[in-house]
């Protein structure tokens, strides 16, 4: 959670705590940082909903946290719920990267995948709530380019319960893949291809069963369609999926040694971590990388795949 003041803080601890067991609480270790200004009240809870609130919602856990998020970002001015998964964590700020690392006091988390992404606001406001990832659940995104698309988005997922507050057009890609993914149960593979799908001139050259597929999922899904320059990554619970637009208005590179896949915008990045990397490629335009986590004998491992249409 982010406060900009303790009266923020006790709002919105009063209705966590009205509907939620709370086994921990505590504020964020961070260390003072000369570059890293400005910055909120930080805190995470461990927690999970109150049996009977949950019941009287009749609603499932992550359903029963989204609404919660929502309240909290819609109605408690200075207050941003923005992290709400489990075992992961969203850490944000205004600054540079290697100070934002210094300020969480990155090197004592470890984890088997990683995010990152230094943006440079362009069309909206620099804010702490803007900066990336964005999550919600166990879904979170990094992206760089700009969503044409965002008002159509909006307005679409408004009428699933999604309510955009923070004033980038990155929230609707999470709460787009969300609905796909969570809510609506499409594969992995069916819901890039809703993101980014194909024209309708390639639609025209496929096979009739695939004709039927590409068409419909375009006539449902029409208006989940995200228009515009754009390469994102989007992690989840087991693996993640980099993507760009579909005619690759945006640069993307990925690569693989072992078994460590790495996505970046460019490879001298991905050389940046991975000086010898086994393969580098450039994925073409609407088709994504899908890095899933294997659990064999408890060792964790990734494979890959592209997705052609």
């Amino acid at each position: 959670m982010f406060y900009n003041d303790l009266i923020a803080k006790q709002e919105t601890e009063n209705i966590l705590k009205a509907n939620y067991i709370v086994a921990l609480e505590e504020k964020i270790p961070t260390r003072k940082t000369a570059h890293i200004k400005n910055a909120p009240l930080i805190y995470r809870y461990f927690a999970i909903p109150k049996p009977e609130k949950l019941k009287l919602s009749e609603l499932d856990e992550n359903e029963f946290t989204i609404k919660f998020v929502f309240n909290i970002n819609s109605n408690i001015p200075g207050a941003y719920v923005f992290s709400s998964g489990k075992n992961m964590g969203v850490f944000k700020a205004v600054g540079y990267p290697e100070d934002v690392a210094n300020f969480y006091k990155l090197e004592s988390y470890k984890g088997y995948m990683w995010l990152a992404h230094g943006r440079f606001p362009t069309n909206t406001p620099g804010w702490w709530g803007g900066a990336h990832p964005f999550n919600l659940l166990n879904i979170s995104v990094v992206h760089n380019g700009e969503l044409s698309s965002y008002d159509t988005n909006r307005k679409y997922l408004e009428e699933f319960g999604y309510i955009c507050t923070l004033q980038t057009d990155t929230e609707v890609a999470v709460y787009i893949f969300d609905l796909l993914l969570r809510k609506h149960g499409l594969p992995i593979e069916l819901a890039c291809k809703v993101v980014a799908s194909p024209l309708w001139k390639q639609v025209d050259r496929m096979s009739p069963k695939e004709k039927i597929l590409y068409t419909n999922l375009k006539i449902i899904y029409g208006r989940a369609l995200l228009n515009g320059p754009f390469s994102m990554i989007i992690a989840y619970e087991d693996g993640f999926i980099a993507i760009n637009d579909r005619i690759k208005l945006r640069p993307l590179t990925a690569a693989k040694k072992g078994n460590m896949i790495y996505v970046a915008s460019e490879e001298a990045a991905i050389r940046q971590v991975c000086k010898n990397p086994e393969s580098v490629w450039m994925p073409r335009g609407g088709e994504p990388v899908i890095a899933e986590l294997i659990r064999e004998n408890e060792k964790e491992m990734y494979s890959t795949k592209e997705v052609t249409a």
